[in-house]
């Protein structure tokens, strides 16, 4: 059976840790932990500590810690750009894109998502995003926890495609299939998953998806692009099968494909 996880900021050094807080609460009053059970705390930057319960307190659990271990950042590095999902779906959404293993999540105010939120209310989304992810990463037992960045408008997610080492934009009318794409093993790769009603043709340009003589998207190849192009050369058009995702489960099955052909590939003597 697989013990629980916790998350505690900082682990220290000694033989014993102390989970306070509203996570020593949580597995004080909530998960009900008893003395003598064996438990897990990380920090979420890749390093995390086990051992057995010894006190629980009404707010508050001891720990006398016998296993200390640490993970390099997990590579590449994936960011998924999220369009903002219909409400009662943006949790599900947050979960499986954190079980699969992104990195980051991006949300991003996209001209045709069906929520609109702006200031506070942004804010507010933000908070419950990342209250999400941080309690999936738990379940899913990640030692590196995936980030939630702020909201991002348009000309962010441009910026986020052309600093990124391989720039995707998932699109049903793209002509290259993302499973054939050649990735790396190292960098960062960022992934593009729009609304429901796809993205605008003002978008399209404004991340660099140009369209083919056929119609097809096809993306801006390097150097291809005239002086006044947006910056993100060389980002690519690509799409998943010949069935349409929803956007609350395209992102996790998009970055699985990603994943299934970098960090989940059988290592090479």
């Amino acid at each position: 059976m697989s013990v629980p996880v916790f998350w505690s900021p900082t682990l220290g050094g000694s033989d014993v840790l102390v989970l306070d807080g509203p996570e020593g609460h949580h597995a004080a009053v909530v998960r009900r932990v008893q003395v003598g059970e064996r438990v897990r705390v990380t920090n979420g930057r890749g390093s995390y500590v086990e051992g057995a319960v010894v006190v629980v307190r009404d707010r508050s659990v001891e720990v006398a810690v016998d296993r200390r271990e640490s993970a390099s950042a997990p590579q590449p590095r994936l960011t998924v750009v999220q369009a903002l999902p219909k409400r009662e779906r943006a949790q599900l959404t947050v979960q499986a894109l954190v079980e699969v293993g992104v990195d980051r999540i991006v949300p991003w105010a996209s001209e045709r998502s069906q929520v609109r939120v702006t200031g506070a209310r942004g804010e507010r989304l933000v908070a419950r995003w990342r209250a999400w992810a941080a309690e999936a990463g738990k379940q899913a037992r990640r030692s590196w926890f995936c980030e939630v960045a702020d909201l991002a408008s348009t000309a962010e997610v441009a910026q986020l495609l052309a600093t990124a080492d391989v720039g995707l934009v998932l699109h049903e009318e793209a002509d290259e299939p993302l499973g054939g794409v050649s990735l790396p093993n190292e960098g960062e790769v960022v992934l593009v998953i729009g609304p429901e009603g796809g993205l605008s043709e003002a978008e399209l340009a404004a991340v660099g998806v140009a369209r083919s003589s056929s119609g097809a998207l096809t993306g801006s190849e390097a150097g291809s692009q005239p002086r006044n192009a947006p910056l993100n050369e060389g980002v690519r058009a690509v799409r998943l099968g010949d069935t349409v995702l929803r956007t609350s489960t395209a992102g996790a099955v998009a970055a699985g494909i990603v994943l299934a052909q970098t960090r989940w590939r059988p290592a090479t003597s």
